[in-house]
């Protein structure tokens, strides 16, 4: 079980919350609660809507797009934070690969957070964005 500040050790290293300070990052923590899934657990699946997004704490997981198996990540990540943004169908199903420990934070969760401590909102936007394949 994770305590609040390992919750707030764990999305200190997830890039979207990359330049969060360490209040705002309490914020998040407050709000994500820790789950477990089995090997073999579909997280997301490609084609529906978002309601939450998963930061990876143990375990593995495979994405695939189109049916097409996408490369294996690695470290502590977050997966479907662009969908629930962005209010679009999901880019790709996360299945995981071994048991896995995750932080989730629905969406309904997320927006009340994004209201609450607007200095989030362009912080994440700015590392959304450079994420984005360059022309």
């Amino acid at each position: 079980m994770f305590g609040k500040s390992a919750k707030v050790e764990l999305l200190k290293r997830v890039p979207l919350f990359a330049d969060c300070s360490k209040r705002e990052l309490s914020y998040i923590a407050q709000v994500s609660d820790e789950k477990s899934f089995p090997a073999g657990h579909t997280l997301i699946e490609e084609g529906t809507l978002g309601r939450e997004f998963f930061v990876i704490a143990e375990g593995t997981v495979e994405v695939r797009r189109g049916g097409r198996k996408l490369p294996q990540r690695g470290d502590p990540h977050s997966i479907g934070e662009i969908a629930l943004l962005s209010q679009t169908p999901r880019s790709a199903t996360v299945t995981t690969t071994s048991p896995v420990r995750a932080l989730v934070i629905t969406g309904r969760a997320f927006r009340q957070l994004l209201a609450d401590v607007p200095s989030l909102s362009p912080k994440l936007l700015a590392s959304l964005a450079a994420r984005l394949p360059q022309d």
